[in-house]
Parts: structure tokens; sequence; C-alpha cells
């Protein structure tokens, strides 16, 4: 299988390794270039499993699967100048950094793809999914709070694309995860309103805070989006008619309504490594349509930027 990864920073770094491990685990051989901004050398583990490193979209043959895992502000006119080189596309959440793209010019209208979508593919996520149908919830409560300077050790968070909003950074569409799964769950609500901003201390241009209302026909929610929480929480209750249901990601907990706590504790890695397992199925074996397509992320984008 002939693969090109565009971007190698540490999403990237995580979904080679982790399609490298499961492409050896299935017998599938690798082959795998990379198209990188500059030719500056790379981490020697990294090197040894890249056959080609190349600088100019031209140089680029055919591909089996490209990712596309560079940073979002440079997604659209990535598709743009690969369109006709792959077979299949994986592409880095969120699609855009704005919705004023047209899939048909970019190719993506009939393109086989699938925009990443991991928390779906996290273990109490999943849980949750699976007794939705027998909940019936007039409210949700939704928030992702964690202090961005952790995000990456060692990394100054000042020099990332959540810092910029010329980036493709910004909270609001950093954590568009939340939409996701909200979309996933409940369907598209009939109404939302959001309100967004820079408010903390933090030496950032991008929003650090966006807090979202959304109408669904039997249900109120609320959503809640920060970058500056010490503590980290990253939760959705349920509020239902015998009680409080809430799945707990950061914790990998699922506490039921009558109380009872089931635990899906794991290493984060392991929802990427399903996801990645999914992505194969999908692109090698043609494993019915794309669950997460370009469409689909660019109605979860527009909900998500307040504009549906």
């Amino acid at each position: 299988m002939k693969v090109l990864f565009v971007g190698l920073g540490s999403i990237g770094k995580r979904h080679l390794n982790n399609l490298i491990h499961i492409a050896s685990r299935r017998g599938i051989p690798l082959e795998v270039d990379a198209l990188r901004s500059s030719l500056k050398p790379l981490p020697p583990e990294l090197a040894a499993v890249i056959k080609h490193q190349y600088i100019d979209f031209e140089q680029l043959g055919h591909y089996d699967v490209a990712f596309i895992t560079n940073p979002t502000s440079l997604h659209a006119s990535t598709l743009a100048d690969l369109a006709g080189k792959a077979e299949n596309l994986f592409i880095e959440k969120p699609i855009f950094d704005h919705t004023d793209y047209d899939l048909a010019e970019l190719g993506l209208e009939t393109q086989k793809a699938y925009v990443a979508a991991p928390m779906r593919w996290c273990g109490t996520f999943l849980a949750l999914k699976k007794l939705m149908p027998t909940l019936r919830p007039y409210s949700a409560r939704v928030i992702c709070s964690s202090y961005l300077p952790d995000w990456r050790p060692g990394v100054d968070y000042r020099k990332v694309y959540s810092a910029h909003k010329d980036m493709g950074g910004g909270v609001t569409i950093d954590l568009i995860h939340e939409w996701d799964y909200m979309v996933e769950l409940f369907g598209k609500p009939l109404e939302s309103y959001n309100f967004k901003g820079t408010y903390s201390d933090l030496e950032i241009d991008s929003d650090d805070l966006s807090v979202y209302i959304a109408r669904y026909p039997h249900m109120l929610a609320e959503i809640h989006l920060d970058y500056f929480g010490r503590t980290y929480r990253r939760t959705i209750e349920l509020f239902c008619a015998d009680g409080t249901v809430t799945a707990d990601f950061g914790a990998g907990t699922l506490t039921l309504a009558n109380g009872v706590v089931q635990h899906f504790e794991e290493p984060v890695n392991d929802r990427y490594m399903r996801e990645m397992e999914y992505f194969l199925d999908y692109a090698i074996n043609g494993q019915g349509e794309s669950i997460n397509s370009p469409a689909m992320a660019l109605d979860v984008l527009k909900l998500t930027l307040g504009e549906e």
C-alpha cells in the first residue's frame, strides 16, 4: 500500500505509528512518502520508515491513501493540489478553518474520504452510544475545559497553531470534537447560539472560551469549551427522568442514573487505534460509506462556527 503523509507534527506521527503497527499485524506492506514544508532532518525513527521526502506536489506519484495532517489553514489548498493523486483520504479534524469552500471544486464530492473524529472511538463514548436508546434526556450539559500550555509538554503554547486564529486555532474550532459527538448522538439541533472570545491571560490571539445553547425537539443542550481550565474536564451529563447519566471521558467512566459506575479506562491512543482500524477497513476493504464524509464534517464545522 502506497501512503502519503502531508504533515508530520504530533498528530501525523501518531497516525503514522498506528498505521505501521496495524498494517504489520494485518500483513499489509507499506511504502510511505512524506510531503513536507522543508527537508529539515526528521528524527531517526521517523526517517527510517519514510521512503521518499518531497517539498513539491509536482514530485508526487499516485497513492492508495493520503493523510492530511498539516495545519488546518492549509487543508483546502492541500486537498486542491492532491486532487486525483490518492484513492482514499484521511483528513485530520477540523476539515477546514472556515466554511467558504466548495467541496466540488476541491474534488471532494466523489472522493473517498474520512475526516477524523477520534472521540467517537473512545471506549466511554462507545458505551454511552450503546446506552442511548434506553435514555430520553431533557437536557444535556457538555464541558471540555483544559489548560492550553499543558497540551504539548515541552512546547511553547504561544507558537502552536491553537494560539493563532490565522492558523486555524481557537477553542471553538480546536474542540470541534464536542459538537461532532453531539451530532453523532442527537443529530443537528433545530437552532443554536454561540458566544465566544478571548478572556483569559493566555498570550494568544485566538478565542479561549466558547459557549453554546442549542435547542432540539425534546431537549436543550449547553456546551462549554475553554483553553484555561487548570483541572482537565471532558464530560457530558444527560438529565433524564430517572436520574443523571454522566460520561466522563477523562476518567474513562460512565455513571448510570442509579449511581452504578462503569469503567472504561484505557490509554488515549486506543481510540486512535480503533479509528485507524476502521479507516483501513473503509479504505482498503471498501466496507460501507464514510461515517464522517467531508460533507458531514463541513456541516458540523458550520454548526461549530455558529453558522447554522
